[in-house]
């Protein structure tokens, strides 16, 4: 769990500098957390932090991820950023709706994916943009077409995907595109497949510069 917060002092010159944080608010304690722990570095802190399942549904996640702040040492002046990922899973469109306004209004950052987030996976071996009913059918075609043979939800394959992350970011950011001019958001249900993973991660990349 992050630190507890220390009162914020813009005019207290003695006030060391330090780098900015940033808060990766998930659903999930195994492939998220899994993931997003390699892009910590000397010049990259990521505090990764996992919520209960009670707040899974996205607005609930966003929300929830403002509550956190009153118990993080979060400074927005000094650049730290908070990101919430989650999935479509069963949340409905007014939902997603309501998840991206509310980060929106408070400048949080959004990784969604639909179906899981094991399509931004998927998308570093292959383009797919056919429709995908959910993360086992995901799971499935990494496994049988021999990309991640051994994968499950708790297996951190970072090192095996990473070779292919550029590939993935173009991939992603193309289809997010081609989604964005079929409906009014990517952030909804029929946008089947997608993945905003890019931008966090394109994000945390420039961070470890």
């Amino acid at each position: 769990m992050a630190k507890l917060r220390r009162e914020y002092n813009p005019d207290k010159a003695a006030r060391r500098k330090r780098r900015p944080i940033i808060y990766i608010i998930c659903e999930g304690k195994e492939t998220e957390t899994s993931y997003f722990k390699h892009f910590r570095s000397r010049n990259c802190l990521v505090d990764i932090i996992p919520i209960s399942s009670k707040h899974k549904a996205a607005e609930h996640l966003v929300k929830h991820a403002n509550s956190l702040i009153s118990q993080m040492d979060y400074f927005p002046e000094d650049g730290d950023r908070i990101w919430c990922v989650f999935d479509r899973d069963d949340n409905k469109d007014n939902e997603l709706r309501a998840a991206t306004d509310y980060a929106q209004r408070h400048n949080y950052g959004i990784a969604y994916s639909n179906p899981c987030f094991e399509y931004w996976y998927l998308i570093h071996f292959e383009k797919r943009n056919g429709y995908l009913k959910d993360a086992d059918a995901v799971i499935g075609i990494l496994k049988n077409k021999g990309y991640l043979v051994d994968y499950e939800k708790s297996a951190d394959v970072f090192g095996q995907i990473e070779p292919y992350q550029a590939d993935a970011i173009k991939r992603a950011k193309v289809r997010a595109e081609e989604a964005g001019a079929d409906f009014a958001t990517v952030i909804c249900r029929d946008s089947n497949p997608v993945t905003t993973v890019y931008e966090l991660v394109d994000y945390l990349n420039s961070q470890r510069i």
